[in-house]
């Protein structure tokens, strides 16, 4: 039996993980508390971790669950940025959710955008109050527009055949061109000039860390569309917030945000919000916030477990390659496994 301390614990994450785990011989002690510096002993007694988003696997924190015996991070996300995998070479590793349902993320940007310019999301509120005014509901058609995709992988790649179908025109950005795409593929600042609508799909990193910052906007069309399901801090809220109020950026669409750890997945209706900046962009009438559910449909949570017990199984069933392993040794991360029949190390 495999022991996993699950860290930052939703209802909705229960099922699944219980089903795979009793087929898998994979017991989960689920925590509603995540997983830092003051947390980390809570995985006393267990082989692995199970993390998602907001848990914090910094060096210090690696360096705890090591000597507690802990020998696998598993994320129960694509995305890795809170993870110092750097640290955790030669110590612990790391496995994480490659793709699990890319069509809930790109479905998700899609409704954020239709309900954006649509104002459906203002006329729902309305109608609940009896009143049928079309004033100030005026939207525009995506048919003939242009799209802008930045991050080409399985997510970006479905939004922009979604685009596709509503008759838009998809240009796209990327460090590594996807293959048979059909998409045209420009600079970044070529695709700032051009694109009505601009969706990330990017994954997070030092280098993609406020891609969209004062500079990037100012090279947008007045009245470009915002949409962002990947990670909060590709933007740059600040400056986010300084071209709305500028009536540069037309409207923005966010199911993530930079400083979202503190406030997403909790309930904070009975609070007072000490993030004013998310304050302020929710005030705004052309924001749309969703507190980073992109990801939750029932297809999507049955591979994420399924996936993630499979990753857990591989890396103590034998000494062979772990499923989706996440490794520094080459400094390729990712795709290093392509080319090793092994573990990273």
């Amino acid at each position: 039996m495999i022991r996993v301390a699950f860290y930052d614990t939703k209802p909705y994450d229960i099922p699944s993980f219980e089903k795979y785990g009793a087929q898998h011989d994979v017991a989960f002690k689920f925590l509603e508390t995540r997983l830092d510096a003051n947390t980390a002993s809570l995985a006393e007694g267990c082989d692995a971790v199970c993390i998602f988003v907001n848990d914090d696997a910094n060096a210090e924190v690696l360096d705890k669950l090591r000597l507690l015996g802990v020998k696998l991070i598993a994320l129960r996300s694509a995305g890795y940025n809170n993870v110092d995998v750097r640290a955790a070479y030669g110590k612990i590793h790391v496995v994480h959710v490659p793709a699990y349902s890319p069509h809930s993320v790109a479905e998700h940007a899609m409704a954020l955008l239709l309900t954006s310019i649509r104002r459906i999301h203002k006329a729902y509120n309305r109608t609940r109050e009896f009143n049928f005014s079309l004033n100030g509901l005026t939207g525009f058609d995506l048919h003939g527009k242009t799209a802008g995709v930045i991050g080409t992988g399985k997510i970006g790649r479905i939004f922009g055949e979604i685009c596709r179908g509503f008759g838009m025109r998809v240009i796209a950005y990327d460090k590594f061109p996807a293959d048979g795409t059909g998409f045209e593929y420009v600079s970044l600042e070529k695709l700032f000039e051009r694109a009505d609508v601009i969706s990330l799909h990017c994954p997070l990193t030092d280098e993609t860390r406020h891609l969209i910052d004062q500079n990037a906007i100012s090279r947008m069309k007045k009245g470009v569309v915002l949409v962002n399901t990947s990670r909060g801090a590709l933007i740059d809220a600040e400056a986010l917030l300084q071209g709305i109020k500028d009536r540069k950026i037309g409207a923005a669409c966010l199911d993530v945000y930079e400083e979202e750890a503190d406030v997403f997945f909790e309930d904070r209706s009975g609070h007072i919000m000490d993030d004013e900046l998310l304050s302020r962009l929710i005030s705004m009438p052309n924001v749309i916030v969703t507190s980073h559910q992109a990801f939750l449909t029932e297809e999507a949570l049955d591979q994420i477990a399924l996936t993630t017990v499979n990753n857990i199984r591989s890396c103590f069933d034998s000494d062979g390659a772990c499923d989706n392993e996440l490794c520094y040794r080459c400094g390729k991360i990712e795709t290093c496994k392509k080319e090793r029949s092994g573990r990273c190390f």
